[in-house]
């Protein structure tokens, strides 16, 4: 039997598994991850950016000078005299100022002094020099003079590196504070004019926070276009498997069955007519085999008691008669196959795919109520702008500031244009104490040159007095340039002194901040807590919760009844949305699996008892052979005995009785042989595939009544688990809204970190960035100052040992009435 290829392993694998697979509970891979939602910020732009200055190699030059500073004023804070001097400036007593003042008074002593003593020493070099007493008294060419001149060398050298290294910071540090000043003025009005809306503008920008709820509400009404489409995928996915695999085996058996039919009504019809050949043939055979045994037996036969032994084998061998009837199976499938099971199979498969297209349509209604319930917005929502509590403070603030900012706009323009002033003569000082670093090295230069070539006294005597000159060039100019530096210095260094540690000490420690909270310290125009509103709370503690990211209406006390989490509250929002989606509904009971008639050939299949029918007794009679003796072979021998006899009777009836036989096996022998053959094929095959058949003609209507009762069941547990996952993502979108529109409010809009940050950048521009370049500039233009000092002493010290030795005490007259002549120092001819 040519069975249907590969039935009984999907069978058996059904019989083994009747049970469905669980719809998984948590996986969510066919919709796909969810996608990250982009929201247009609508904070306005009050955030400034957060200074800092950029760590540079004047780091180390700017720790110093603050040290410096703090070596100069030693007092605290000065509370009382501040509050003294910004609510009553007549009553400030001014030895409270000198005594706070005191590093300051030294300092100011220190450069009176330099402003007297240095400028009337250069007078009276002046003087001496038109006197001609000047540059010490001529000594004599030893050894000791060399040394001296080379140590006078040596010292003028290091101070004039150092001149050099101060004016080159002096410089830089100048450009610095001249750079930085443009920006810093612009900051002002900059950071006043961010700070104005610091309330009035929230309610506008929640309003727009609100609207943004669209993005996730398209995106939600964008994924609901093909819920249902992937819903339905996902269903017919997890369920092809089994029911394409319960279907091929439907079709497999729908095979066998036709193929076991086929074989049952072929054994019958076969069995019928070997019935009907055999008794004809018996009686043929024993009308044969009794003819023979007569002539063989006569007395005339020669040699025929062999033949005649044969002859007696001439008998039926099967008996079909005993084989068992079908007749009882062929009536009970009587008109089986009713249905065509491939084509059932066919339409089943079509409805089965058909799902893909009918399981959306079924969806269409709740997927268009749940986009009415998605449209909609939260309740909190509608109100989250409209709840934001009025400020009571925010005319006065918002005034305030405005009239600090119009107020102050004349003041930085005069603030720029006297850094002009200041850097343009800050430029000059410096190139003039430049111009004298540059009188020492030339002056230098050229005397080492003239030392070192005195064999030839004409060209070491023109080198030695041109650097001389050179050197008393930077001497006198070092006396013009003291006076004007010092002022220079002082000034700047009272200015940016106590800037530093009146302002900026105090403003990194948080005193200023405790001197603010004292009710009474600020007069009611600079009160920062009557401009905000500050009821009970304290300016630091309000700059540290600024800080730190506190919501704007808990600082500043509008409303603690304000809850930013209530408004965002979607709880019922989401709990509409789950209950429609619980209506989704998808039904798969169209799909019938196997037909009525098809279950009726099966039913029929299963009690007709194929399985029942003995086979063995079929097979039995089917090797037994259809006539015992070998009739051909016993025609032979007959011919052959007609040969050997005598009587001319005998051989021809021995002869006839041979072609007989012959023509017997020819007419009923050889086709009851054919069809043993055919009964044989058909025997075999349903003895291999009937006991088996019935059994798996069980397990598959078992497995589709199973499978037809659990169907809708599994494909509901696929659509709670696809609308569970889809609610997930959906109401992950959401949360991302949520999330963002937390961020926004509490760290854009309604946030005070503006405040602190406006504090944080106002102290880095004033300190930071403006008065530690301002307090190096003057630090390095007072380094200059007074290495001057020791550069004028050592210049003119130096300066005697350039001009040329004579051998002689006296010079010529007109070498005598030289400018800046210095007395040449002369050796004695012994």
């Amino acid at each position: 039997m040519a069975r249907a290829p590969g039935l009984l392993a999907p069978v058996m694998g059904l019989v083994l598994a009747l049970g469905l697979p669980e719809a998984p509970a948590t996986d969510c891979g066919s919709l796909g991850p969810a996608v990250r939602l982009t929201f247009t910020p609508v904070a306005r732009a009050r955030w400034l950016a957060p200074r800092a200055r950029a760590p540079g190699p004047l780091d180390h030059l700017y720790s110093t000078v603050r040290h410096f500073l703090s070596s100069v004023q030693l007092n605290p804070f000065p509370a009382e005299l501040v509050r003294a001097l910004l609510n009553e400036p007549a009553k400030v007593k001014v030895d409270e100022v000198v005594r706070y003042e005191a590093g300051y008074v030294v300092c100011a002593v220190i450069a009176g002094l330099y402003l007297l003593l240095v400028p009337t020493a250069g007078l009276c070099f002046y003087c001496c020099r038109g006197h001609r007493r000047r540059g010490g008294r001529a000594k004599m060419e030893h050894k000791e003079v060399a040394c001296e001149r080379s140590l006078l060398m040596t010292f003028l050298l290091l101070t004039t590196l150092v001149l050099l290294v101060g004016i080159v910071c002096a410089f830089v540090t100048n450009q610095h504070v001249h750079e930085q000043t443009g920006p810093s003025v612009e900051a002002v009005p900059e950071t006043l004019l961010s700070l104005q809306g610091l309330v009035s503008d929230v309610p506008q920008e929640l309003q727009a926070v609100a609207q943004q709820f669209s993005v996730p509400q398209k995106r939600v009404l964008e994924d609901l276009d093909g819920v249902a489409t992937s819903i339905a995928s996902t269903i017919h996915a997890q369920l092809k498997s089994t029911v394409y695999e319960t279907l091929a085996s439907l079709g497999s058996l729908g095979q066998a069955l036709q193929a076991s039919i086929d074989h049952l009504r072929a054994l019958n019809t076969t069995l019928v007519e070997l019935r009907e050949g055999q008794r004809d043939l018996e009686q043929a055979v024993r009308v044969h085999r009794e003819r023979l045994h007569d002539l063989l037996q006569e007395p005339g036969c020669q040699g025929c008691a062999e033949t005649l032994r044969r002859a007696h084998g001439l008998e039926l061998g099967a008996d079909f008669s005993k084989v068992p009837h079908v007749d009882d199976v062929l009536h009970r499938l009587e008109g089986v196959p009713e249905a065509s099971f491939s084509k059932m199979v066919q339409e089943e498969n079509n409805t089965f795919n058909a799902l893909l297209l009918l399981a959306p349509l079924q969806m269409a209604d709740v997927v268009k109520e749940l986009k009415k319930a998605v449209a909609q917005q939260p309740r909190g929502l509608k109100t989250l702008a409209k709840a934001f509590p009025d400020w009571e403070a925010d005319s006065r603030w918002s005034q305030a500031l405005k009239k600090v900012e119009n107020s102050s706009r004349p003041y930085l323009k005069e603030v720029q244009r006297y850094e002009k002033y200041r850097w343009i003569v800050g430029c000059m000082l410096c190139s003039m104490v430049l111009l004298v670093v540059v009188c020492n090295l030339v002056g230098l230069s050229l005397g080492t040159w003239g030392l070192s070539a005195r064999e030839d006294p004409s060209p070491s005597e023109a080198k030695g007095r041109a650097g001389a000159r050179i050197l008393m060039l930077g001497v006198c100019l070092s006396f013009l340039v003291a006076a004007p530096l010092i002022l220079l210095v002082f000034s700047t260094f009272l200015v940016g002194g106590n800037v530093q540690t009146l302002l900026c000490r105090s403003w990194e420690s948080g005193e200023l901040y405790e001197f603010a909270d004292i009710p009474g310290n600020l007069p009611p125009s600079m009160n920062l807590s009557h401009l905000l509103g500050l009821k009970n709370a304290s300016i630091f503690l309000a700059y540290q919760q600024c800080k730190k990211g506190a919501a704007l209406w808990r600082v500043l006390q509008l409303n603690d009844s304000y809850d930013l989490e209530a408004y965002l509250d979607m709880s019922q929002y989401t709990a509409k949305l789950e209950r429609e989606l619980q209506n989704l509904r998808v039904r798969v009971e169209d799909l019938d699996l196997l037909s009525p008639a098809g279950h009726r050939d099966l039913e029929a299949l299963q009690s007709s008892g194929l399985g029942g029918i003995h086979y063995p007794g079929f097979l039995a009679q089917i090797q037994e052979p259809v006539v015992k003796a070998n009739m051909e072979k016993l025609a032979r021998e007959l011919e052959g005995r007609a040969q050997a006899q005598a009587s001319s009777m005998l051989k021809k009836q021995l002869q006839e009785e041979a072609h007989e036989l012959r023509h017997l096996y020819q007419e009923k022998v050889l086709p009851q042989q054919n069809l043993v053959a055919k009964l044989n094929i058909s025997v075999r095959a349903l003895a291999s595939s009937a006991p088996s058949l019935q059994l798996e003609t069980s397990s598959v209507l078992d497995r589709v009544t199973h499978l037809k009762e659990q169907l809708p069941a599994w494909a509901t547990r696929i659509l709670r688990n696809e609308s569970e996952c889809f609610l997930n993502r959906e109401l992950g979108y959401f949360s991302q809204y949520v999330a963002w529109v937390k961020e926004e409010v509490t760290q854009r809009i309604a946030t005070c970190q503006p405040l602190s940050g406006a504090l944080d950048n106002g102290r880095v521009i004033l300190c930071d960035v403006m008065a530690d370049p301002w307090n190096a500039f003057w630090f390095c233009l007072a380094w200059c100052t007074f290495f001057l000092l020791p550069s004028v002493v050592f210049a003119i010290k130096t300066s005697k040992y350039f001009h040329p030795i004579w051998k002689r005490l006296s010079s010529s007259s007109s070498e005598e009435t030289q400018l800046f002549h210095i007395p040449r120092v002369t050796s004695l001819k012994l």
